[in-house]
């Protein structure tokens, strides 16, 4: 959820630490944008500035009130779980000597609530937050006092040396989700840092290090990175980074270099950032399929840690994802049920450890999610693998949660996905996913070696079709969308691979428009849901190739039914297909592809629409309300 960054350099104080906080900012605004605020510290002290709204409020309280140069501040975007999305309840809270940012949920918050209550604090907000920055304060503070009483001064050094014990000591309280970030003007040159469950990466510079929710928050000024595991400690300081496990060890974390340049999350000419990443899917395709193949012609994916006979003797895959991502998983079900024959199970990962699944060592659970941080899958990936079960990701986020704790991981490379709504992550991870299906064809002898090739083959013509479907659709849809404006209500029906294409379809106007959507699978429409058709509706339908002429007369034979009852027909088919013209009001044309990756060209549309009709109904785009882009609590 909320986007924190954190940065410290020199001790000669400067504007330096306020720049960099506003740039991870404005780069981790997707995670939440309820409320925005930073804290400050130098020699002139600790300033705390924050805003409700969006960032440019903060900017706006910043100019008005500007803060004192600092050596080191930490920053925090809010997507409001504890308390309303107010100035009082926006982060940075300030507790005594300290101010805190956090990301995640306290889950104990009531009891340490009264605990500070009891001690006669007095808290400003409805956040846990607050509670939890008043832990840390009054832990902090008594340890200063102690060194204090016999009679020694202690210097910033001894003082940061006593916040990272009272925030060792602290975190061992709290239960939940948490990243927290801390910062004591008694040692202005340094952030204490602590994670559970909850992403934090560190960046490493020259002369300056930095902390982010991702590496978004510090892509524009260093590129190498470090990892930070659960229940770990970090100091930061302008030339040092110390970490220590949860039995107090100083560890040396694992870095990488981060492959994509901060030039990737600008617009670039486009309106929004969903518009240019619908325009970025071909590559997001393309390099998601790159260098997927070894010398000997076999498929190869990213961190293979599962033992090839463990993948021979799976008998059930179950993948676990959520929203957007479990869309995906749907369309893997159809792909990897036909080319393996195996049977395949998708579970909203939400729901899967709370109802007693069938898990067993010959189980692969396959965790799909963007930012690998997302906690319904996470606590799903543990889950599954108390039972036994192998899980490989599929991530878009190098080193996140879910990509540290799986047994294997796949990359989907889409490069940084900024719009809330998902749509090159999307079509990356039904990529990963036909990888994945190939891979275990291949690997379990399911496929001969010129098939999966015959295979890979139309996959790598799919980014110029994507390419060819926006030249031509892109105006007509965008019409369409702005035509469609006013209506409040809209159905989506398709079958096989359509269906989860329908589910998407209607999920994104929900997100972007605010209307009401359904899919549907396309049979199940006389099954009740035609009660909801009415004169004028518009209804979009997803038709089978030709070349498939069973579920393709099925199809047609929907769009008759829902004709019949006065239904708008807008209709998604394949090039040449003319039989939907007589039944059809609105007709979308996609290049002609194999039927299992039919989804990677019909989605395209729908994203294109549901962007279109809330840019027409002026909303915004990247950031609807009430939604952020990486759901880290449960």
């Amino acid at each position: 959820m909320c986007g924190i960054v954190g940065h410290t350099g020199p001790l000669a104080a400067s504007d330096r630490s306020l720049t960099v906080l506003l740039d991870g900012l404005g780069r981790l605004e997707y995670r939440g944008y309820d409320s925005a605020g930073v804290a400050l510290v130098g020699p002139g002290g600790l300033d705390v500035v924050k805003a409700a709204g969006k960032l440019d409020n903060l900017r706006a309280a910043l100019a008005a009130t500007p803060p004192h140069p600092a050596s080191a501040g930490i920053g925090h975007t809010r997507w409001a779980t504890h308390g309303g999305p107010t100035t009082e309840n926006a982060h940075p809270h300030r507790a005594g000597n300290i101010a805190l940012v956090h990301n995640g949920i306290i889950e104990n918050f009531r009891t340490l609530r009264a605990e500070v209550e009891e001690a006669g604090r007095v808290l400003l907000s409805a956040t846990d937050t607050e509670v939890a920055a008043h832990v840390l304060d009054m832990d902090f503070t008594a340890r200063l006092t102690q060194v204090q009483a016999t009679g020694e001064d202690p210097g910033a050094d001894a003082v940061a040396g006593l916040l990272v014990e009272a925030m060792q000591a602290v975190t061992k309280r709290l239960e939940g989700a948490f990243t927290l970030l801390a910062v004591t003007p008694l040692a202005p040159g340094v952030i204490v840092a602590a994670r559970r469950s909850s992403p934090l990466v560190i960046g490493l510079g020259e002369g300056e290090n930095f902390l982010g929710s991702d590496v978004a928050a510090f892509v524009a000024f260093t590129k190498r990175a470090a990892e930070v595991d659960d229940d770990q400690v970090v100091l930061v300081s302008a030339d040092s980074v110390t970490v220590w496990d949860a039995l107090g060890r100083q560890v040396t974390p694992r870095t990488w270099e981060v492959s994509w340049d901060a030039s990737a999350a600008v617009k670039g000419g486009y309106e929004t950032f969903m518009d240019k990443e619908i325009h970025e899917q071909p590559t997001a395709v393309a390099d998601t399929l790159r260098g997927r193949v070894d010398e000997r012609g076999e498929i190869v994916l990213d961190e293979m840690r599962i033992d090839p006979s463990v993948l021979r003797s799976v008998d059930k895959i179950i993948v676990i994802a959520c929203g957007t991502a479990a869309y995906a998983g749907h369309v893997a079900k159809y792909a990897i049920e036909h080319w393996c024959r195996i049977p395949v199970e998708i579970e909203l990962a939400h729901e899967f450890r709370y109802r007693d699944p069938i898990v067993s060592e010959k189980t692969l659970t396959v965790a799909i999610s963007q930012s690998g941080e997302t906690m319904d899958t996470i606590q799903a990936l543990r889950h599954a693998r108390e039972q036994g079960s192998k899980v490989l990701a599929i991530v878009n986020t190098y080193g996140s949660t879910i990509a540290r704790e799986a047994d294997a991981v796949l990359y989907t490379h889409a490069g940084p996905e900024v719009a809330v709504a998902s749509t090159k992550a999307f079509l990356a991870q039904i990529t990963a996913c036909y990888l994945l299906g190939l891979y275990l064809a291949q690997l379990r002898g399911n496929k001969w070696p010129d098939e999966v090739a015959d295979y890979l083959g139309n996959l790598g013509q799919i980014p110029a079709k994507i390419e060819q479907l926006l030249d031509t659709q892109e105006d007509r849809i965008k019409a369409l969308g702005a035509e469609l404006s006013d209506r409040s209500s809209f159905l989506f029906l398709g079958r096989h691979v359509g269906y989860p294409v329908a589910l998407e379809g209607a999920l994104k106007l929900k997100e972007l428009a605010y209307v009401h959507a359904e899919g549907f699978a396309a049979g199940e429409l006389k099954h009740g849901p035609i009660a909801l058709v009415e004169e004028g509706l518009p209804i979009f339908v997803i038709v089978p190739t030709p070349r498939r002429p069973v579920l393709h007369d099925k199809v047609i034979s929907n769009i008759q039914e829902v004709r019949a009852r006065g239904a708008r027909t807008i209709i998604i088919a394949e090039e040449g297909d003319a039989a939907v013209d007589t039944f059809a009001d609105d007709v979308i044309r996609v290049p002609r592809t194999p039927t299992l990756m039919w989804p990677l060209l019909t989605v395209v549309p729908l994203q294109v629409f549901a962007a279109a009709l809330a840019g027409a109904k002026g909303l915004d785009v990247d950031q609807p309300r009430n939604l952020a882009k990486s759901v880290t609590v449960e």
